[in-house]
């Protein structure tokens, strides 16, 4: 070791003004280290968040299209139900009214007939019948026809 050299007060309040200076630099050098982590922490945060919510937004996506597919099947399944019901009610009823015609006819009588046309006359038969009795009526019209 060399011979020590005896430290002046103003060499001392210089090397002080020093140390003071290279803290502050220091100093100022962490904070803006910090307030840059602290702008990319925000920035990753927010990222995050956005990432997040595209996720919850596609899964709510799938969630609402699962949904509406299950009402709707649903409610093909009811109107199936409901038709198929619908129709043997509709068999039954005309079953119903197929028998009361029948008893109707038996009891009052009816008309019953067809037509068919053939270039210019009409043919006609008609069945008349009345309980046990029935008339028969069979008949050839010509149609007036300009040519």
């Amino acid at each position: 070791m060399g011979p020590q050299k005896k430290i002046t007060r103003e060499e001392e309040a210089a090397m002080f003004i020093q140390a003071w200076w290279r803290g502050t630099l220091v100093r100022r050098t962490l904070l803006h280290a910090a307030l840059r982590a602290c702008i990319i922490q925000r920035w990753w945060k927010q990222m995050l968040v956005k990432l997040l919510e595209k996720k919850r937004k596609l899964a709510l996506d799938f969630y609402v299209r699962q949904e509406w597919a299950v009402v709707k099947l649903q409610s093909w399944v009811r109107m199936w139900r409901i038709r198929l019901r619908y129709c043997r009610l509709l068999h039954a009823a005309r079953i119903i009214q197929l028998y009361w015609r029948w008893h109707n006819c038996r009891s009052r009588g009816f008309i019953q007939g067809h037509y068919i046309f053939k270039e210019s006359q009409l043919n006609l038969q008609l069945e008349i019948s009345l309980g046990a009795q029935a008339c028969r009526v069979q008949q050839c019209i010509p149609l007036p026809i300009k040519e």
